[in-house]
């Protein structure tokens, strides 16, 4: 599943969509969120809307590689890194909200690859080099935030009852897209600077923690894990049904400030 063109991770997330809608398979659910990012940040390369699109194309395939490495691995009953091993364990129980699917997925994707990616793609650059194209993926996931929201409450019509518990310190509730985007990136400028045995043991320590969040996204506790349950008691149950409304895209016109 390695990718040599964005095209190619494209390619590589559709196949993993259509095989998950074929077996009914919730693993669809974070490749079809997936799928929309990329989509974005190909038509954001294409309008000239990065700072640089070439480095932008290598993060975007260094970064899907981890996952679609992830997800291989999976399907051939081998181990992943702790928090995608808990994503894809996670997908098999269906008391799972389709929420803390995606969560878990990104949690994965964005607290531990995104750092890795990064450090690999500036090499011996200074990771500064690259801050700006790190930050615009932000405008990004925002453009795209409103749809996929739209979609969840079509898929999970009571999920604005998390709403109640804004002042809870659970994860599930307080998870933040950009807070763990900021964290990456602080991980990335601490990762740089590793070599040798010391990187390999700064990954492993960074999958352990991103490991334990991941777990407290679904271990939830009190009220919280009430209104979970009341939320899931009207989900939609098919996951096929589900994947094929995450997997609408249409496209947006995205602006980058590149100042």
């Amino acid at each position: 599943m390695a990718a040599s063109s964005i095209d190619d991770v494209i390619a590589s997330l559709e196949k993993i969509i259509t095989e998950c809608i074929a077996t009914n398979s919730r693993l669809g659910y974070f490749a079809a969120l997936y799928l929309k990012v990329t989509k974005s940040v190909k038509d954001g390369i294409a309008s000239g809307q990065f700072e640089d699109g070439e480095q932008m194309k290598k993060l975007d395939m260094i970064f899907a590689g981890f996952y679609l490495d992830a997800y291989a691995k999976w399907m051939k009953k081998e181990k992943p890194s702790g928090p995608w091993a808990l994503a894809f364990e996670q997908a098999e129980k269906s008391s799972v909200l389709v929420l803390q699917h995606l969560l878990l997925g990104m949690n994965a994707h964005i607290n531990l690859d995104l750092g890795v990616a990064a450090v690999e793609v500036c090499g011996q650059q200074p990771i500064a080099t690259m801050q700006k194209n790190f930050d615009a993926i932000n405008t990004v996931i925002s453009s795209l935030t409103y749809q996929v929201l739209a979609e969840l409450d079509r898929i999970s019509p009571l999920l604005s009852l998390l709403g109640l518990h804004a002042t809870n310190n659970s994860p599930l509730i307080q998870f933040s897209i950009s807070n763990a985007r900021d964290g990456a990136w602080c991980f990335a400028e601490d990762l740089i600077q590793k070599k040798g045995e010391d990187y390999t043991q700064c990954v492993v320590q960074r999958g352990a923690t991103i490991t334990k969040l991941g777990n407290s996204l679904v271990q939830t506790t009190g009220f919280v894990r009430f209104t979970v349950w009341l939320i899931h008691l009207f989900e939609w149950k098919t996951p096929s049904a589900i994947i094929k409304t995450l997997n609408e895209y249409e496209k947006k016109k995205i602006v980058i400030n590149k100042q």
